[in-house]
């Protein structure tokens, strides 16, 4: 009787605190996979596996809509999802649409042909399997023409966000973006796709420069949740309390999490 929120690990709290802060009356149930993260570099099919198992749990707990707050898992396993396993009544969201359609100047369900955008050279920092899988080109494309995307696998940067060691991750960051510079020295703009990747927005800011508008999708997802609950109110369910839940151990993900959000959360076991 609630909303669901999957993610494979912390990242996809950046997306809980932004459609709760925006609908504060709707109840969310969180489920981390943190035993299994990072997502980003392993196989398609694990992924799906991973993303199914995650999603049925969420069913379980009265969730009929489920956002899939994970860029890996939104890239890797959606579409097959929603092709051959989800049934007709849930609904599994992504997360890559509300970005994009931002980045292109689209309202909501614009489904008009593509077209020429203001931003020509664009940023992408992803995991190495949402790289690998070229949705986000292949999203952007639907909706946009000439726009050269130059895309970086940020490899280490989950695990060490998942692992609380800031310095590491700051680390990481400052050396992804100085590589993807070396190919694309001044981008316009910046696309944060991985959800763990706002806990690091200021890092990514600071080492692309002031000039460079960087994309994160948690606000733009709580606007596009607001949209759908409000086109699809069944599905708001009747929940008043959230959850959080955990594949990992519940002391350590809640530290961890309280941590990077400046405030507590508490996870319990999946």
């Amino acid at each position: 009787m609630a909303v669901g929120v999957f993610d494979s690990g912390l990242g996809g709290l950046t997306v809980y605190e932004a459609v709760s802060k925006r609908l504060p009356e709707v109840a969310f149930v969180y489920y981390g996979d943190n035993a299994h993260a990072p997502y980003g570099v392993r196989t398609p099919d694990d992924i799906y596996d991973l993303t199914c198992k995650g999603v049925s749990r969420l069913w379980d707990e009265g969730c009929d809509l489920v956002i899939l707050a994970c860029n890996t898992a939104s890239a890797a396993a959606l579409k097959k999802m929603q092709e051959h396993w989800i049934p007709k009544d849930k609904r599994v969201l992504g997360v890559f649409v509300p970005l994009i359609e931002a980045l292109t100047e689209r309202q909501w369900g614009d489904n008009s042909p593509p077209r020429e955008v203001a931003v020509k050279h664009v940023a992408l920092f992803a995991t190495p399997a949402t790289v690998a899988s070229r949705a986000f080109q292949r999203e952007l494309a639907y909706r946009a023409i000439g726009v050269d995307v130059e895309a970086q696998p940020c490899g280490g940067v989950v695990d060490a966000i998942e692992a609380g060691d800031e310095i590491l991750a700051e680390a990481l960051v400052k050396s992804h973006v100085e590589a993807l510079k070396r190919r694309m020295p001044h981008p316009e703009a910046a696309i944060l796709g991985c959800t763990h990747y706002p806990l690091m927005q200021k890092t990514f800011q600071e080492a692309l420069g002031p000039q460079v508008k960087v994309y994160s999708q948690a606000n733009l997802v709580a606007e596009s949740l607001a949209d759908y609950l409000a086109r699809k109110p069944d599905f708001v369910g009747k929940g008043t309390v959230s959850k959080f839940i955990t594949t990992g151990d519940p002391a350590s993900v809640s530290t961890h999490a309280t941590q990077f959000l400046r405030h507590q959360i508490k996870f319990e076991a999946a």
